[in-house]
């Protein structure tokens, strides 16, 4: 693995994964390939932007064409898929694109990945495939119930990569993570929402009642985590990757106000989004095998949060106040305040 394709590299995890993976080896080249949506953001790159083994290439991994030229000019040997749709919300107001990238996309990346014959092909997932899970824990053979059109694209990825592995013998490896937190997280999501607000003494949204559970894992966690399955992971298996212990978002929301010296006033109940998981869960005992393990708890995860979101105000700051975002933010939460 000298030569690694890292799609959606300009994103959150994306770009702490080319950060960690940059800084932890000094034999790989590291080729970040991303479409620069609202959400890419070459600013997430810009401690590794004058180190000569990572180089930037913008497309869109829907292009077939533009996919084989980039797979040749550089002679890729890996590719790790972040590039995505992620957020639920938006999923609900237009579909089309997450099925386009999530599920096409990934297609045409393991149509590159079987012509050029590479070492490994490894796609990020979600733990929201599983569905909402009341009890226990997901294992990585469970049954897929996706609930919104964004989990249910990424289903429809993770099939396609399986099917590859079995009819192609595509060296395929699967990482379904939980709720990621931590530098460069685009806030839509609701910990750098939350996080925002609070620093500007604004409401932080909150989807009913609250009790809603998810886990939260630090960012970086993930990242070694992936490193360890593209490593060690046995092609055409799943690997979920998570910390094991979920929090209610209220108590996250309560949390975030405390390490602000902010007041619990600001909480702002909103009426819930249609079909809201109410519990995440993921038993991370086989990716545990491979000797990894989470190093950030959750409180750990949460204060290292905040703290970057406080020490990087302009980074959000240039975000929040343009038009694309000012639009979604009003479009998403004006007029949705209840009594709760």
């Amino acid at each position: 693995m000298q030569n690694m394709l890292v799609t959606g590299g300009a994103g959150f995890i994306g770009s702490n994964f080319a950060q960690y993976m940059l800084g932890k080896y000094d034999d790989i080249r590291v080729v970040v390939y991303d479409k620069l949506t609202y959400a890419g953001n070459l600013d997430n790159l810009a401690l590794v932007a004058n180190n000569p083994r990572y180089h930037f290439e913008q497309g869109d991994i829907c292009n077939a064409a533009d996919v084989d030229k980039i797979m040749r000019q550089y002679d890729i040997d890996t590719i790790v898929n972040f590039a995505a749709e992620t957020h639920v919300d938006r999923s609900l107001m237009k579909p089309g694109g997450f099925i386009q990238t999530d599920v096409y996309g990934t297609f045409v990346l393991l149509e590159a990945a079987k012509a050029h014959n590479i070492e490994r092909y490894h796609q990020i997932s979600t733990d929201e495939v599983y569905g909402e899970v009341m009890t226990g824990r997901s294992v990585e053979d469970d049954l897929l119930h996706p609930r919104s059109p964004y989990s249910a694209a990424k289903a429809g990825g993770d099939l396609m990569c399986l099917a590859y592995a079995t009819s192609f013998d595509v060296p395929v490896t699967i990482t379904r993570g939980s709720n990621n937190i931590g530098p460069y997280q685009y806030p839509e999501k609701v910990v750098p929402v939350f996080i925002t607000n609070a620093i500007d003494d604004k409401p932080l949204p909150l989807y009913g009642d609250g009790r809603q559970m998810r886990d939260y894992q630090f960012v970086l966690d993930h990242c070694r985590g992936i490193d360890v399955v593209l490593r060690q992971g046995k092609p055409g298996e799943i690997y979920n990757l998570g910390t094991g212990h979920e929090t209610q978002n209220i108590d996250m929301a309560h949390m975030i106000l405390t390490l602000l010296n902010k007041p619990k006033s600001l909480i702002q109940p909103i009426t819930d989004r249609p079909g809201h998981d109410r519990r995440y869960a993921l038993d991370c005992s086989k990716a545990e095998t491979l000797g990894w393990k989470n190093e950030y708890n959750f409180e750990q995860a949460i204060e290292a949060t905040v703290k970057w979101y406080v020490e990087n105000e302009a980074w959000w700051r240039k975000i929040r106040s343009g038009q694309h975002y000012q639009e979604y933010y009003h479009q998403q939460y004006a007029g949705r305040e209840t009594n709760n």
